[in-house]
């Protein structure tokens, strides 16, 4: 099997929460599906469209938004530049006129509630998070299928997304083909990632990109932070983050994100109050894609909380200076680590549970932060391992759909558990870990494929069920 070579890149997407698989996917699909459609010149003769959503999408779509993320796609919204303010509006908008323009072109009919289907009985062999578009034109239809693969990854029915590669100068399908190089040219798994990310585009280019991704984390983390009220979706959750950030900064208020975070480092905090921080940072990230707000994957929405929780942590209690060069050092790592679990077992918790979401974001903080602590090549994918070792078997089954309980606080738990797991491989001699971080992702894909489908983000099993709310 030839495996996909992922730049880090494809591991940050910026999109709009609360779910990269059932609303960043689907809105993508859409996007390649109308541009298929323009390149084939056929959209002058449409008249009109239907989508049909399966699995878990049509199973948890209602509460992840699927419906309107497919709608706002329709309208010719991108993720990256809409604004969140106003998505309702252009909702409401949308449920009243009943028409959208296909491709900025085409005038046709398109009611939400009867154009969209929600199949919950039928999913298809592939994967779970399945769409189907149709297009009819009075006298035939034109038929398309996609996948939502988690992540923002999207892969279109009948081709191969796996031979798609570039040609690295230090390629590596595992791990351990990684550790080698690192070995054998004396070099930093940064070093050795921005090498071969260079060969994408410049060097400074990607330094520039990753900064704009660390922006997106940082702004998402200050939004939440000065945030509070009720999330969307009818049970009611109070968002969390504003009041902690009150009680932490002594009430005061700061215009932007760089002063905000000064403040944080310049005052002394007791270690339950370090502790509370890091919860902060991330609850407000997840609060922020609770509510349709703009936020990074990493790997995926529902744990976009994670890592930028680990860069704040270190950033305000490391007592080191930390700069720009540290923060593109963390994401490279970060997303080399990423990679390999999208390449060899799954980023999608439709397929894998949390433990491919909330663990795999554990590991990849837990291997930056290791490195930029001092670790070598050898402690940094250990500390990757201990992270995911502690999350392995963790079930996706959000109350409601929705991804808000457990979905929000277990990234403030998948921060803490990176932040533990980068200290405990940094007093370990690199030869004496038993479990190799390829071993650990191995028994992650095994136990996934075993893993009972209603643990999969379903809304048939565990909490889901246990709480009777029902799915908004």
């Amino acid at each position: 099997m030839v495996y996909e070579s992922i730049s880090i890149f494809d591991m940050f997407k910026v999109g709009i929460g609360p779910s990269s698989s059932h609303t960043l996917g689907p809105w993508i699909a859409v996007q390649r599906w109308i541009e298929e459609l323009e390149h084939e010149k056929k959209i002058a003769q449409i008249t009109d469209i239907k989508v049909i959503l399966y699995g878990s999408l049509a199973l948890t779509g209602k509460g992840h938004c699927t419906d309107k993320a497919i709608c706002l796609a329709f309208l010719g919204y991108d993720p990256k530049s809409i604004d969140t303010n106003n998505i309702n509006e252009y909702i409401k908008e949308l449920n009243k006129k009943k028409t959208i323009t296909l491709g900025n072109s085409k005038k046709i009919k398109f009611n939400p509630s009867s154009d969209i289907v929600f199949n919950t009985t039928e999913s298809l062999p592939y994967h779970s998070n399945a769409m189907k578009f149709i297009a009819y034109t009075g006298i035939s239809k034109i038929e398309s299928t996609f996948y939502s693969t988690g992540g923002g990854f999207v892969e279109k029915e009948g081709e191969n997304m796996e031979k798609r590669t570039f040609e690295f100068p230090y390629p590596a399908t595992k791990p351990k083909e990684l550790l080698s190089h690192c070995k054998k040219n004396k070099l930093s798994i940064s070093e050795i990632v921005m090498k071969n990310e260079s060969t994408i585009t410049s060097a400074e280019k990607v330094k520039v990109d990753i900064l704009k991704i660390w922006s997106e984390m940082k702004e998402s983390a200050f939004r939440g932070c000065h945030s509070d009220g009720i999330l969307p979706g009818g049970l009611n959750v109070k968002r969390h983050a504003g009041k902690f950030n009150k009680t932490l900064i002594k009430s005061r208020s700061y215009s932007n994100s760089n002063e905000w975070i000064n403040a944080i480092k310049s005052n002394s905090y007791l270690f339950n109050e370090t502790l509370k921080w890091i919860s902060c940072f991330a609850l407000a990230i997840n609060e922020e894609n609770a509510s349709l707000g703009r936020v990074v994957t990493a790997p995926t929405n529902g744990s976009a909380g994670v890592i930028p929780a680990v860069i704040l942590y270190h950033i305000c209690f490391s007592n080191k200076k930390v700069d720009e060069n540290d923060i593109i050092k963390f994401l490279l790592v970060a997303g080399e680590i990423g990679t390999f679990f999208k390449k060899r077992a799954t980023i999608s918790a439709a397929l894998g549970g949390c433990q491919a979401e909330i663990g795999v974001s554990s590991a990849m903080a837990a291997a930056a932060l290791c490195e930029l602590r001092g670790g070598s090549p050898a402690q940094a994918f250990n500390a990757a391992e201990i992270a995911m070792e502690h999350h392995l078997g963790m079930t996706c089954d959000p109350i409601g759909g929705l991804v808000q309980i457990p979905c929000i606080e277990r990234n403030a738990m998948g921060a803490t558990k990176a932040i533990n797991a980068a200290e405990l491989a940094l007093e370990k001699e690199e030869n004496s870990t038993k479990v190799s971080l390829d071993d650990i992702i191995e028994t992650m894909w095994d136990t996934a494929k075993n893993m009972n489908d209603k643990y999969k983000e379903t809304s048939k099993g565990g909490l889901a069920i246990t709480v009777n709310i029902p799915e908004c």
